[in-house]
């Protein structure tokens, strides 16, 4: 029978840079989003979490309700409910108005 070996939690992950990465800015992958937890240079290895509540842009005229499923849209670099082209981001977890410039998200 195969063996697993404990690596870490998973929570955050070693995450090497393509091009520099700011403190808290969102990190896209293929299927989710993370949050970088320091300044990275590109082409060096920092901290990335994959799990959390955030507060994210969002996009303008949206209303949002908590529990709405949101994706992140990187030409806009916002969340939206827009699931064609959009990046899983999370769930909402407050409320924004379609006045509201930003959303609590539970990223993972």
């Amino acid at each position: 029978m195969a063996k697993a070996v404990f690596v870490q939690k998973g929570e955050n992950i070693d995450y090497k840079a393509p091009n520099d990465i700011e403190y808290m800015e969102v990190v896209p992958f293929a299927t989710r989003v993370g949050v970088a937890l320091e300044n990275i240079a590109a082409g060096e290895t920092g901290t990335v979490s994959l799990t959390g509540v955030y507060e994210l842009p969002a996009a303008s005229n949206l209303a949002i309700s908590v529990g709405d499923e949101l994706y992140w849209n990187a030409e806009s670099d916002s969340v939206n409910k827009t699931k064609t082209g959009g990046i899983p981001a999370g769930i909402a977890v407050s409320e924004k108005s379609a006045a509201g410039t930003s959303v609590h998200v539970l990223i993972g």
